[in-house]
């Protein structure tokens, strides 16, 4: 056998094993996500089940306030898709942001042993949405950078691998920092 066929016989072998393998990265990092994707779906679904125990607190003290949810109660069956369900959970943390911060003119509210325990677990819920995010969005990332890197972009194109959305959330517990304002004037 001639060194050419031997040589052309390990190319042909070299592309066919690394052809495989980025296929292989390809379908690794879409499990991933899809993984972290059911991690959100759960950590989502606590906190909308906790509001609905939060709401019923609340209502107590005002029925107008509460009902802000109303519009809200069935979008967990009827969302599909990160961008668009991202859309609707920040809606619903918006909503939410407006009845925590309803709660705070009522001090016998705020001083509830069972909205405090319902602060708490929404702050631990919401703690626990971040790094379910946080690992979605990694592995977003890394399943992108594979579609853009070449030569793997030919193996995306070909089994129609495509790039993912990143999941962004403006969660209702989040603290906005405090504006600072310098005033270089002297009196």
């Amino acid at each position: 056998m001639q060194p050419v066929y031997i040589f052309a016989g390990f190319a042909v072998f070299i592309c066919v094993a690394w052809a495989i393998g980025t296929y292989n990265r390809f379908i690794k990092y879409r499990n991933k996500i899809e993984e972290s994707w059911s991690v959100i779906d759960v950590a989502l679904k606590r906190r909308f089940n906790l509001i609905s125990n939060l709401i019923k607190t609340v209502e107590g003290y005002s029925d107008h306030e509460a009902k802000i949810f109303e519009t809200s109660k069935d979008y967990l069956t009827r969302t599909s898709g990160v961008t668009k369900r991202a859309k609707e959970e920040t809606q619903l943390s918006e909503s939410l942001r407006g009845l925590l911060a309803f709660a705070e003119a009522y001090p016998d509210l705020k001083a509830s042993e069972n909205y405090i325990d319902l602060q708490n677990n929404l702050d631990e819920i919401e703690e626990d949405i971040q790094k379910a995010r946080n690992q979605f969005n990694r592995h977003v990332r890394q399943f992108n950078t594979l579609i853009d890197s070449f030569p793997a972009v030919f193996i995306a194109s070909r089994f129609g691998f495509e790039k993912q959305n990143y999941f962004t959330l403006d969660l209702a517990t989040q603290r906005e920092l405090p504006e600072v304002e310098f005033n270089n004037e002297t009196k």
